[in-house]
Parts: structure tokens; sequence; C-alpha cells
């Protein structure tokens, strides 16, 4: 894969966090931001290192961001919304739930090794609170249950049992990526998913619902 955040399935646009007009200077300056980062990896790079990295100023990343956590949460916005763009475009173009969840597991966890530091260290800022990731806090939970849930239903589930497998995939997916990120064990990790995957597609002694496919991956950074 090449470098930049178009390798790890990251639509930079302004529609990928639709929260202004395209062409803005902040959606702009964003962009700029998360390329720099899936290049070049997020560390501790300072407001001033960079500006300087992306051709802006201290002053303009303060002006629209606020502060160097602001902007990280901006990035994790940009970043969450970018995959979830990716899930309902593959939604619309792929009529087989396993082999589509499989392909965006494998995007997931790409994006993964370079945002997914920043992502479980800001998901536990807005945990306690803290204003900066409050925005980003609002679209932890809620605003995958819809895509995903569509994701279930193709896979042969009821609409409740679809939300309840979206979150129940959700929390799966979450944890594994943790998994990777500590472990670094990626064929491990894969086989876990792959399990849960046909762990949730067994047949039971007494269906309750309507017979289910093969199960759909599911993920987020």
């Amino acid at each position: 894969m090449s470098s930049g955040a178009a390798a790890h399935g990251v639509n930079t646009g302004a529609a990928a966090h639709g929260e202004s007009s395209p062409g803005t200077a902040r959606d702009r300056l964003l962009d700029r931001v998360v390329e720099h980062f899936a290049a070049h990896g997020i560390g501790d790079t300072s407001l001033r290192s960079l500006a300087g990295a992306i051709g802006s100023s201290h002053r303009m990343l303060h002006y629209h961001f606020g502060s160097r956590e602001g902007l990280l949460s901006a990035v994790v916005e940009r970043v969450e919304q970018a995959q979830r763009d990716l899930l309902q475009a593959l939604l619309a173009g792929a009529p087989d739930p396993a082999g589509l969840g499989g392909r965006y597991w494998r995007e997931v966890t790409d994006a993964a090794l370079t945002y997914g530091p920043l992502f479980f260290e800001l998901s536990g800022q807005a945990m306690q609170g803290a204003t900066h990731a409050q925005a980003l806090r609002a679209g932890l939970i809620d605003a995958w249950l819809g895509p995903l849930s569509e994701l279930w239903q193709r896979s042969g589930q009821p609409p409740a049992a679809a939300r309840a497998h979206a979150r129940l995939g959700l929390a799966v997916a979450r944890g594994l990526l943790f998994d990777l990120l500590i472990t670094g064990d990626r064929t491990g990790v894969d086989a876990a998913m792959d399990l849960f995957a046909e762990l949730t597609t067994a047949p039971t002694a007494a269906p309750t619902t309507a017979p289910r496919t093969a199960s759909p991956r599911t993920a987020s950074p």
C-alpha cells in the first residue's frame, strides 16, 4: 500500500466528516493534517511542528481547532466518518455481506495501525467528559449502529436482532483492534474475527429468528 490517508481507506474530503461546507479553510487544513499523520504517524507532534510540516502556521491551527487536543479529536472524527462512508459505499455496491465484511475489516485494521492509539486515547477522554472530545463521543456508538444494522439485515437478521448484532459486532471489533495495537498479532486477531463470524452464524437447536446467512465481519477504529 502507498502512504497517505487513502492507503488506510480514509477519504479526507469535506464530505467525509460533514462538519462544514466543501472547500472551507478548516476542511482543507484538516485534509492536510490527516494526510500528514497517515504518512508520518502522530506521535507527540506539537501544533508548531505540525504547522511547519504541512505549510501552515501555529496561529491558523489554533484558530480552527482551539488546541492540540481539539485538532486530534477532529482528526479522529474525520477518520471515523470516512470509515462509515466506506461501509455505506460497500453496502451500495456489494450484494454479498460476507465478502463485504471481510474487505471492510481489512480496510479498518489498516487504518487502526495509524489512528487506533489516538482513537482509544480520545475515547477515554470522551468518557471522562473532556470538552474537546464531546463531538467525538456523540459519534462513537450510535452513528455506527445504522449502517452496521443494515449489514446484519443483509445477513438475514430481522431489524431488532440486527441492531443488537450491530452493537455486539462493534464491541468485538473494537476489542480486537485494541488487541492488535497491543500485541501486533494481526494473524491472531484475524483468526479471532473469523471465529466470531462463525459463532454468530452457527445453527442453534431452537432458532428464534429468521435463518441466518454468512455473517459479516464488523469493525471500526
